[in-house]
């Protein structure tokens, strides 16, 4: 009976124990359950966390997020959200692509303007009133102070179309309020000489980006307003009929910092009507004497016969690119007068083969690093003995089979392991697309 009783007892202390551990499994699965099902608050998120995330939304999904709750909404209105902003403007009739919402920019004016310090305005078609309409917002930003302004037509110039004294008005406004200006970038737009100087009374100080090419109402005298007052300036993009002796000078004073890139564009629409004047090699020499490290970057969209004046003795230019076509002489004459060259870039030269020209450039140009041909023609035998000659420090290299013409000694599909060998890696001709 004791055995019995005993029996009974352990039986019921076990069953006990094992009741109270399923209890126990039980209410820990059911608090893991809890765990995985319970929803996170988002609305107790930090702020900073929040305002990552919105700078990487476009504005109207950041608009739309801001009415998620008081705390994102907190967000949207944060002063550091708005620093950075870029205004998209087209005209429905005429783009596909999504605006800036007249409604949003209009809270952003009123609501945010004050904040605004980087800016840029990106028309996106050609027409004239999504031009007009960069110039109202720009009227309007009175009570900013920008750091950084950027006016860029991603069709047809558009700025060019208004009429000079609106843009000049809206424009001015910027540079009377914003008083500490470093980066400037009105490419095609007719701002002018006054204006210019309007800009130097008010940002002397802290201007270190210029860049204004394609602005027919601007003088070399303007621009070397520009140079003399802004001693800060590092880099400057510019057309060549801007360039002046006088201006390498001023660049050149001890007042001025090093300057660290110069853009010059050489242009001409129409053949034989555009005279161009030559810089003297005395202005070049203590330019290069006062910035050694300067990369000096030029773009040619000249007719062969308008090439005359350039190259005749040795100029300093790190990367050249040629956007026509460009003789054999001229290219003979870079090879002799360029001696600081880092990148070259020939989009076509006509049907007479290129070899002792690259031969040449790769003799007297020591820092070449990146070549670029497109509708030339250069025998494999003389593209190898380039690339051996150039060795590892062609880091880029982007040439068109078609480019490429074989002859006794190489083949198209040698010329791959040879170059390859040459190069230190594994090198192939690019292919022209098919559709």
């Amino acid at each position: 009976m004791k055995r019995g009783r005993k029996t009974n007892e352990a039986n019921s202390s076990s069953s006990g124990e094992t009741t109270e551990k399923e209890s126990k499994r039980h209410k820990v699965i059911k608090d893991e359950k809890t765990i995985v099902t319970q929803s996170p608050d988002w609305a107790n998120l930090l702020q900073d966390i929040i305002l990552q995330v919105f700078q990487y939304l476009p504005l109207l999904d950041r608009a739309h997020a801001s009415q998620v709750c008081r705390s994102w909404n907190q967000v949207f209105h944060m002063p550091d959200l708005w620093r950075c902003f870029e205004f998209e403007l087209n005209q429905p009739a005429t783009s596909y692509l999504r605006a800036t919402h007249p409604e949003l920019i209009k809270q952003i004016i009123k609501r945010h303007s004050n904040h605004l310090q980087y800016v840029s305005f990106k028309v996106v078609d050609s027409s004239k009133e999504s031009a007009e309409a960069a110039c109202d917002i720009l009227s309007q930003l009175v009570n900013c102070s920008l750091k950084t302004l950027g006016l860029i037509s991603t069709a047809r110039p558009s700025f060019m179309d208004l009429p000079k004294s609106h843009f000049i008005s809206a424009l001015t406004v910027v540079f009377v309020n914003s008083k500490s200006l470093s980066s400037l970038k009105i490419d095609d737009t007719p701002v002018d000489d006054p204006s210019l100087k309007v800009l130097v009374a008010n940002n002397s100080d802290t201007l270190k980006l210029l860049k204004m090419s394609s602005c027919p109402h601007v003088s070399p005298a303007g621009i070397l307003c520009v140079a003399d007052q802004c001693h800060g300036l590092r880099e400057l993009a510019l057309n060549y009929h801007l360039l002046s002796d006088e201006l390498l000078l001023a660049l050149s004073s001890e007042k001025h910092v090093r300057l660290e890139h110069l853009r010059i564009d050489v242009v001409s629409e129409n053949p034989g009507q555009t005279q161009f004047h030559t810089i003297q090699k005395s202005s070049w020499d203590a330019f290069i004497k006062h910035s050694p490290k300067v990369n000096l970057v030029m773009y040619f969209f000249l007719y062969e016969e308008e090439f005359d004046p350039f190259f005749r003795y040795e100029i300093p230019v790190t990367h050249l690119y040629f956007g026509r076509s460009v003789s054999k002489d001229v290219l003979g004459r870079v090879g002799m007068t360029c001696p600081r060259l880092v990148e070259l870039v020939v989009c076509a030269n006509g049907l007479r083969p290129l070899d002792e020209e690259l031969i040449r450039i790769a003799e007297r140009c020591k820092y070449l690093s990146a070549v670029g041909l497109g509708e030339c023609e250069v025998s494999c035998s003389a593209f190898v003995e380039f690339v051996k000659m150039c060795g590892g420090r062609l880091s880029q290299l982007s040439i068109m089979e078609e480019v490429l013409i074989p002859d006794q000694k190489y083949s198209l599909e040698q010329i791959h392991w040879e170059v390859s060998k040459h190069l230190g890696r594994v090198w192939f001709p690019d292919m022209m697309p098919t559709w």
